[in-house]
């Protein structure tokens, strides 16, 4: 779809609704999972967090090739040179399965190693933590072609795809979900295990589509027709989608080492507060996951206006972007504040997390419309090339909750002052992507 013409809000909402509907879709597919886990207990879904923690690192890898193939396959779609954006569409592809294909050899080796890592006290969470993360993070290879092929329909302006290819994802998750962790039926009580399965099936599933699709000659992105993936490129393009996709993907890796410091800390008042800190980010994801989306496309739009050297529509499409997804975080805050032992209740049912959980949402979710506007401009700067800089900022603001959060636990506040060190965090990095945006494009 082209960008960089016609009126900016429509163009914006027919690339950001589908996008924002598949990241609801994602949303629901981890609360989904969450919510059948949260049955077995908190011990049960500290393990699983365990397992979630690592596939979020994962994706700071896989942010490689995803962002680099996303900005220049978006650039060079809107200078007209359509062979380019090819190339860098079967770079980013091939990327994809070596980074896929090494984490999931480490994670399955190393597994007992890496769940080590949190200092988990309590022998059934560490046992559901190996079996569920030499599964989800072993076969992690879907998710990631998933994440990366997103991106390039996106930044071709096609996000209807995805969004019906998770649509299906998420419908054989909630029928696997009940099946497998329950064992209804003919199916054998698998427990954590059987969540581990529906995911990678439902990933699976996603994958089929996508590659399917992306292969028929219905197709209507450009970067997909008449493709030959099996071709080699040029190493000057391995090279400038390494250099634009390094510093987003540093910043995702850096950003969980951050999380999993933080969540050491959370682990000393109880595998109950580590739970909270697991499915409290699964409930928070109707925020960031909405954000991711709105982000995904202002940086295809950016991408391909800056190519086309479109500033004006640039300056008004990231001014549409973020009011509308402020307004959505100040939905999200309200709820969080007035809803937060309902919400907590769908997750657990021990009355000691149910506590931690509604302090949680009360105190992060003041911090809800500033992470939207947060991550709705990093992606309008990446899709400027502005990637470094984006970068820099986000892990040097997010860096601070390390110490914010050391001296605030050790006060009254005590597992309240982690939470609290994330909000601070999260609102001063709102103010500063917004205020550097608009510095930068000031003068285009």
């Amino acid at each position: 779809m082209e960008l960089t013409k016609g009126p900016i809000v429509k163009t914006i909402l027919n690339l950001a609704i589908p996008i924002m509907a598949s990241a609801f879709l994602a949303t629901l597919y981890n609360i989904c999972d969450m919510a059948w886990v949260g049955t077995l207990g908190a011990k049960t879904v500290a393990g699983v967090g365990v397992g979630g923690m690592y596939m979020w690192l994962a994706n700071g890898f896989a942010t490689l090739p995803r962002m680099g193939g996303q900005v220049l396959t978006a650039q060079s779609l809107g200078a007209g040179e359509e062979e380019k954006a090819k190339n860098y569409t079967r770079v980013a592809i091939h990327l994809i399965f070596l980074f896929g294909l090494i984490f999931g050899g480490i994670s399955f080796v190393f597994t007992k190693q890496l769940v080590a890592f949190f200092h988990l006290n309590d022998e059934l969470a560490i046992h559901v933590a190996y079996r569920y993360m030499r599964i989800t993070c072993g076969l992690i290879i879907f998710s990631f072609l998933n994440f990366t092929l997103t991106g390039l329909y996106t930044a071709d302006g096609d996000s209807k795809t995805p969004m019906v290819a998770n649509f299906l994802g998420l419908v054989l998750n909630m029928i696997l979900d009940p099946l497998l962790i329950l064992g209804l039926g003919p199916f054998p009580r698998m427990e954590a295990v059987g969540a581990a399965v529906a995911t990678v099936f439902s990933q699976l599933l996603v994958s089929i589509i996508l590659c399917v699709r992306m292969n028929s000659r219905k197709t209507k992105a450009k970067v997909f027709q008449n493709q030959n993936f099996f071709r080699p490129c040029h190493s000057e393009e391995y090279k400038r989608i390494i250099e634009i996709g390094t510093p987003a993907s540093i910043q995702s890796m850096v950003y969980c080492f951050i999380s999993m410091i933080l969540t050491r800390f959370i682990s000393n008042f109880g595998p109950e507060a580590f739970a909270v800190s697991r499915v409290g980010g699964q409930i928070e994801s109707i925020s960031w996951n909405t954000a991711d989306g709105f982000s995904a496309a202002i940086n295809s739009f950016c991408g391909q206006n800056y190519g086309a050297k479109e500033y004006d529509r640039i300056r008004k499409g990231y001014r549409f972007a973020l009011l509308t997804s402020f307004a959505w975080g100040l939905l999200v805050f309200l709820a969080f504040l007035f809803l937060p032992r309902p919400i907590s209740s769908v997750f657990f049912h021990e009355e000691k997390a149910i506590a931690f959980s509604v302090a949680y949402l009360i105190i992060i979710g003041l911090s809800e419309p500033f992470m939207m506007a947060e991550i709705v401009t990093s992606g309008a700067l990446c899709g400027l090339g502005q990637t470094k800089l984006s970068s820099i900022i986000s892990v040097t603001l997010t860096a601070i909750r390390i110490p914010i959060a050391f001296l605030l636990m050790r006060t009254p506040l005590g597992l309240n002052g982690i939470w609290w060190a994330y909000t601070i965090s999260s609102v001063m990095k709102g103010i500063v992507f917004t205020l550097t945006f608009q510095a930068k494009t000031k003068d285009q």
